[in-house]
């Protein structure tokens, strides 16, 4: 499995960005399909946006279409997730997950946190 660390996250005023970064440290990280889901106390996870192995298809939440835009270096073991037009609703903790077949890896999380 991967091993997983989220950064980029904190504070930032609606209408702001943000870029989160994901780090793996395992050697097939390019076999993985790559997400990014968010948490909210209280609510369910959400998916957020999704990657496939190369890069090529994307899939993002209908909240987030059109503000937020996730890519991968493989080279670099590193997916991000640009997060712009930054709104209240889009607190919550952002977590990093690998997935391929059976095999579910995720990160330890990283706040994000929209407010004035």
């Amino acid at each position: 499995q991967e091993q997983l660390v989220e950064s980029g996250g904190g504070l930032v005023q609606p209408g702001g960005s943000l870029r989160l970064s994901c780090a793996a440290s395992g050697t097939i990280f390019s076999l993985y399909t790559m997400a990014w889901y968010r948490q909210v106390p209280g609510k369910l996870r959400e998916m957020v946006a999704t990657i496939s192995r190369g890069g090529a298809r994307t899939n993002y939440a209908d909240s987030v279409k059109g503000r937020f835009t996730v890519s991968r270096d493989n080279a670099q073991n590193t997916v991000y997730l640009q997060m712009n037009s930054l709104k209240p609703e889009d607190t919550a903790v952002y977590y990093c997950n690998a997935r391929f077949g059976t095999i579910d890896s995720w990160g330890q999380g990283t706040q994000v946190t929209v407010s004035s």
